[in-house]
């Protein structure tokens, strides 16, 4: 028999395997998918009302449509083999907000095939036996100290109650938990290693300046974590009191169900494909979408189902950008193809209102709070992503606030790092600085090239007593390294005071990193990247670059 002059093609097994995955993984199932999993975070929240619900970014901040805080802890320092504690993340605000609350909440999420992140499993962990640790020390050390004074000064009279509290002390410190919690799935080995390196990070954060002494004061318990799935089962009748625990919890709440296999739903209307740890890697499914966007819109979004999901997603981020436009904040369009054709947004989106978006006028900002010696305007409740850098007279934000309306009754001069240019009037010249700086993937010097200029516009605002925002399109990353560079040149030390830049006194990376730690205690948004990072140090240390 003749054998068939075209056989049928084999089609690659990897392509069959993307092109599943393709149909599984489309915004519909992601969104929806999202949306089911906020419910569990919600029924975890309320459990304990009076903790604060922290994201840890940039996945956890999908999973719910309001949050007290973000944080910013990465998988990767809790990878087997690769397990660090970074003084460039310190994460104080979760501290401080720990320990004012009694305890937080921090939600994140996971793809398929495990329970937790890495950095929930490992990374957080560390953290926590490492601050715990570094405190331990300090009130130990402040106890001796305190003894020593005493006896120095009056044995006779003081010799007694001090050395009753400062036994107190010791006993506080062993019991003051300094242990390496880990989840029981993490094995020995792997512990084994992490505990070797801990007294390494806990010199690490104790060589660098970061507010102990407030921190002591505010931390009555040790932190500890503890891990929250929707696997994990919870006696609503047996739910402890705050005050009962002997501990500071961290409450670490994976919002995904744990599922290694493709879970089909159907509802009423619909049928879905359920995503582990769907919000991650937002960059390939969102279409331009945010979790703002998302949250705001999510009805109009998912009870339609499947079939208009991606054109009201498109209509939704297209009206943003156009409104953001309007505003003077230029963001680049996202085009989506349907049916094999571009999709054309609504022509009346020129006709945007402001009433869909938070108004930034009218916001009555008279009022003014005295720190540190300066006047510094209070900052309103909805204007978001704006931050005061303690007394230093300089604030860091996002591009919405440097171009809102009453931006100058807040600050006295801008700084725009790459965001979109705003058309200046004559006499605000002199207060507006435009510096077209660019990402450091972009561009691997864009940010070091501009440091002098913006330094030198600084130190001449600061010296009159101006205060200056600092603003990039994010408000995390080139914005925050400015600021950085100002501070680094331009103050003393932590507290009040100003120099003028000198070149002869170069700046280690102790000081970066304290500077940034000092920075990131008033701003939790701050995540400057490491190429911008590295700018900033090899501008104060040109002799160093490659």
């Amino acid at each position: 028999m003749a054998e068939d002059a075209n056989p049928p093609a084999v089609e690659n097994i990897y392509k069959v395997t993307r092109r599943i995955k393709r149909t599984e993984q489309t915004l519909y199932n992601a969104l929806r998918s999202i949306h089911d999993d906020s419910v569990f975070v919600s029924e975890i929240r309320c459990l304990w009302r009076e903790l604060p619900l922290l994201a840890n970014l940039r996945c956890g901040l999908w999973y719910a449509s309001e949050f007290d805080g973000t944080c910013y802890f990465k998988s990767t320092d809790g990878h087997n083999g690769n397990w660090s504690f970074s003084t460039a993340r310190v994460n104080l605000h979760v501290l401080q907000l720990a320990a004012e609350r009694g305890g937080c909440f921090i939600v994140d999420a996971t793809r398929k095939g495990k329970r937790f992140p890495d950095a929930m499993s490992k990374t957080i962990p560390i953290w926590a036996c490492v601050m715990n640790r570094a405190l331990a020390d300090y009130r130990t050390l402040h106890a001796q100290e305190m003894l020593q004074s005493s006896i120095a000064t009056d044995q006779e009279q003081t010799g007694p109650c001090d050395t009753a509290e400062y036994c107190e002390d010791n006993r506080e410190r062993e019991d003051w938990d300094c242990s390496l919690h880990l989840p029981s799935w993490i094995s020995h080995v792997e512990k084994g290693n992490i505990q070797s390196r801990l007294e390494g990070w806990v010199q690490s954060l104790k060589s660098i300046s970061f507010g102990i002494e407030q921190l002591s004061n505010r931390l009555k318990k040790p932190l500890r974590p503890l891990w929250v799935s929707q696997n994990s089962v919870i006696w609503l009748n047996e739910l402890p009191e705050l005050d009962d625990w002997p501990f500071t919890p961290i409450i670490l709440v994976s919002a995904s169900k744990p599922s290694v296999f493709t879970q089909r739903y159907t509802d009423a209307d619909f049928s879905w494909s359920y995503i582990p740890g769907a919000a991650d890697d937002e960059e390939s499914w969102a279409r331009g979408l945010t979790p703002a966007l998302f949250w705001k819109h999510h009805r109009e979004i998912l009870e339609g189902g499947p079939t208009p999901c991606n054109a009201k997603v498109a209509d939704i981020v297209e009206r943003d950008r156009v409104y953001r436009a309007l505003r003077g904040n230029v963001t680049p369009q996202v085009r989506v193809k349907l049916g094999g054709s571009s999709y054309k947004s609504d022509p009346k989106l020129a006709d945007v209102q402001p009433s869909d978006h938070q108004e930034t006028s009218n916001l009555g900002l008279q009022d003014e709070i005295s720190k540190g010696g300066s006047a510094f305007r209070i900052v309103p409740s909805n204007l978001k992503g704006f931050h005061w850098i303690g007394d230093s007279g300089l604030a860091v934000g996002k591009e919405e606030c440097g171009s809102m309306d009453d931006i100058c009754k807040l600050v006295d001069s801008l700084i725009n790092c790459g965001a979109s240019p705003h058309p200046v009037s004559t006499s605000q010249k002199d207060t507006y600085l435009y510096l077209p700086i660019v990402g450091s993937k972009f561009d691997r010097y864009s940010l070091q090239k501009h440091l002098a200029e913006a330094i030198s516009f600084a130190q001449q605002k600061l010296s009159h007593r101006k205060t200056i925002l600092i603003y990039c399109s994010s408000g995390e990353d080139i914005s925050v390294c400015v600021c950085l560079a100002i501070l680094l040149s331009c103050r003393t030390g932590q507290g009040s005071g100003f120099k003028s830049l000198d070149k002869n006194c170069p700046v280690t990376k102790s000081d970066v990193r304290q500077q940034l730690i000092y920075l990131s205690s008033f701003n939790s948004d701050a995540r400057p990247s490491r190429g911008s990072l590295r700018q900033v140090f090899n501008f104060f240390n040109p002799s160093v670059e490659p």
